[in-house]
């Protein structure tokens, strides 16, 4: 068995989509980033990389290459679970948290659920996404930004679904 973590932290910014999980969340502003800057997903791919020591998301999808300018980071995590299955393992279960003032989150997060695990093929009693507050603390209570963190589990062997 692997374990491994994942953290991600993005600017809140105007003129900009908020997405999340690969869902498009109505609100003022929006994540900066190179991608979507969609912060769950982006922790996500890091703990995966991370269980295996490969690097992490700037390793393999740098933002000094075009191709990921303003690409949906479902894709890119659909990648990473291809390279977690090449390397042999298999995801057991996922835990992620989303740390956010605003939106309120909750009508949204088993959208996000349900998106992660269709993309990486996972059933979704395997895909956890909670959400929190910081109760007006730091750059996210003040929503300066949003950060997430994750924590993946993976298996050697055949694909649990």
């Amino acid at each position: 068995m692997r374990i491994g973590t994942g953290y991600d932290v993005h600017r809140l910014v105007e003129n900009r989509a908020l997405i999340l999980g690969g869902v498009k969340i109505e609100h003022p502003r929006g994540l900066l980033g190179h991608s979507d800057a969609d912060v769950l997903v982006h922790a996500i791919m890091d703990a995966l990389l991370g269980a295996l020591a490969l690097g992490d998301i700037g390793k393999h999808f740098p933002d000094s290459d075009e191709a990921y300018k303003g690409c949906d980071s479902l894709v890119l995590l659909k990648k990473v679970g291809e390279l977690v299955n090449e390397k042999g393992y298999r995801i057991n279960n996922i835990d992620s948290t989303i740390i956010a003032q605003a939106p309120k989150l909750r009508p949204y997060m088993e959208m996000m659920a349900e998106n992660i695990g269709r993309t990486l093929d996972l059933s979704r009693d395997r895909v956890s996404v909670k959400a929190t507050t910081e109760e007006g603390l730091g750059f996210t209570g003040s929503q300066e930004g949003i950060a997430a963190n994750a924590v993946v589990s993976l298996v050697k062997g055949e694909i649990i679904k």
